[in-house]
């Protein structure tokens, strides 16, 4: 059929562009975050970054590839990290301009769910990584809830600054 390889062939090509695509976008978001230089725009790329970023976890966990997983939600975290110092850095009430605070906690949140999703489907041994992860995002996920909410009761006892 002469008719059908014209067809095929941007199919084939759209197919192999598309398996390419996750990566590309993950580097894009990587790349504005990491030159922007205004902390609430970071704050506020990380939503789109961790949806990203959680698509290539589940793809290297589907694959197998456990360490590489690992190593894109250990970025995750790091780049979180950042975000809450420079936020920290600004001096801004949280409480009175919520706007990045509020996303990156939301980002947060977000993450620790999906990697309470994904735990399960891990042994022991593999969950202990994430785990480690996921106490450090729920560390700041704490201190983000205190800067966005800090006249909770005994907010003043345990506010401890995340690790920097």
């Amino acid at each position: 059929m002469p008719g059908t390889l014209p067809i095929a062939e941007p199919l084939l090509i759209l197919a192999l562009g598309l398996s390419y695509f996750p990566q590309d976008r993950l580097s894009a978001f990587r790349a504005r975050l990491q030159n922007d230089p205004d902390p609430v725009h970071k704050a506020k790329l990380m939503k789109d970054l961790g949806d990203v970023e959680f698509q290539e976890i589940q793809k290297d966990l589907d694959a197998g590839n456990g360490p590489d997983a690992v190593a894109v939600l250990e970025k995750y975290q790091a780049e979180a990290q950042s975000c809450v110092k420079d936020l920290d850095a600004k001096k801004i009430d949280a409480e009175q301009h919520p706007n990045g605070f509020k996303q990156l906690q939301v980002s947060i949140r977000q993450s620790l769910r999906r990697l309470d999703d994904i735990l399960p489907g891990l042994t022991a041994d593999e969950q202990k990584p994430f785990l480690q992860v996921r106490k450090e995002l729920e560390h700041l996920d704490r201190h983000l809830i205190r800067e966005l909410f800090p006249r909770q009761p005994g907010a003043e006892a345990s506010a401890p600054k995340p690790k920097n």
